[in-house]
């Protein structure tokens, strides 16, 4: 039986996801569809305008890490060139070999690694249109 623990340890370095980093989703009104969370569910909106869903690092129990869900306004250009009312930023390790990986598998590459004191970022294109957000943390 395959060690799943092992292949998400501290040592592992493969370049690849490791998790959800955010939902982001199309809005006719972003403020009181955030107003609406608030008041019926008791979501915090934070400093960003978004909703940070905090938990533990298995591997590393005393690591807080966090998921981010916000509402864009409806047909907000940092979705494009996707059409789809959605995107998803996933969590990953080790972003330059897997964009070299993206690359070599003929992936649809949309911009350059941004790096920022919380991590870097690169945008990619699945194979159905979907824009995808990869972050690695700082």
């Amino acid at each position: 039986m395959e060690d799943t623990k092992s292949s998400t340890s501290a040592n592992d370095n493969t370049p690849k996801v490791t998790g959800i980093g955010g939902i982001f989703f199309f809005s006719d009104n972003p403020k009181e569809t955030k107003d609406w969370y608030a008041k019926n569910l008791g979501v915090e909106i934070n400093a960003w305008g978004a909703v940070s869903f905090d938990y533990r690092n298995i591997n590393n129990p005393d690591e807080v890490e966090s998921l981010q869900w916000s509402p864009f306004k409806k047909g907000d250009e940092y979705f494009s060139p996707s059409k789809k009312e959605f995107m998803i930023n996933y969590r990953v390790q080790n972003l330059e070999a897997l964009v070299e990986k993206l690359r070599e598998n003929g992936v649809t590459i949309l911009d350059e690694i941004a790096t920022y004191d919380y991590g870097k970022f690169i945008h990619i294109m699945d194979a159905e249109g979907n824009k995808i957000e990869l972050w690695e943390p700082s």
